[in-house]
């Protein structure tokens, strides 16, 4: 089995893998968006009391929680920079975002992931940008552990970001 990277138009709540990453903040608290939905189809209480426990993630960074009532076994937790114009090192931020979440999936023997673009909501990163530094993320990834076989999946919610972020799969080389 080769490792591949897909897009798909479709709520993440509902992709049957097993880790979907959350685009947190860094109080790892519930909030609007793809994060509020996560929170809800878990299990808000348990996924609250779990992510208490861990007590925050810096931006760049994530963490790992039970999936609750989710499909997923496992929900990553994957704090992205707030745009601020592209020059307080956002695009780094979100390089690691990505990163750390493909570690942590590797860590826990995860096979299949699912991420929503991470930053490009309410926090405001442009989105070709954001799918830019999202595909070349998994693809480093991908380079870098040959022997491991995952299947990393975007979830989009229209038809504009599932159309650019498969123009930005063939494009980037």
């Amino acid at each position: 089995m080769e490792s591949r990277i897909e897009v798909k138009q479709t709520d993440i709540t509902e992709l049957n893998v097993d880790a979907i990453v959350n685009a947190a903040n860094s109080r790892l608290s519930a909030g609007g968006g793809v994060c509020g939905a996560i929170f809800s189809k878990a299990g808000s209480m348990d996924l609250s009391d779990a992510c208490s426990e861990i007590g925050g993630c810096k931006t760049g960074h994530a963490v790992i929680t039970p999936g609750f009532d989710l499909p997923a076994e496992y929900i990553i937790h994957a704090v992205g920079p707030i745009w601020r114009g592209g020059h307080d090192n956002e695009a780094e931020l979100l390089y690691n975002a990505y990163k750390n979440s493909l570690m942590l999936s590797k860590e826990n023997n995860c096979h299949s992931i699912g991420f929503p673009l991470i930053s490009s909501g309410i926090y405001g990163y442009p989105k070709n940008e954001a799918w830019q530094i999202a595909i070349n993320a998994c693809r480093d990834f991908i380079a870098d552990n040959q022997n491991y076989h995952i299947t990393i999946i975007f979830a989009v919610l229209s038809d504009e970001s599932r159309k650019l972020g498969e123009d930005t799969i063939r494009n980037i080389k």
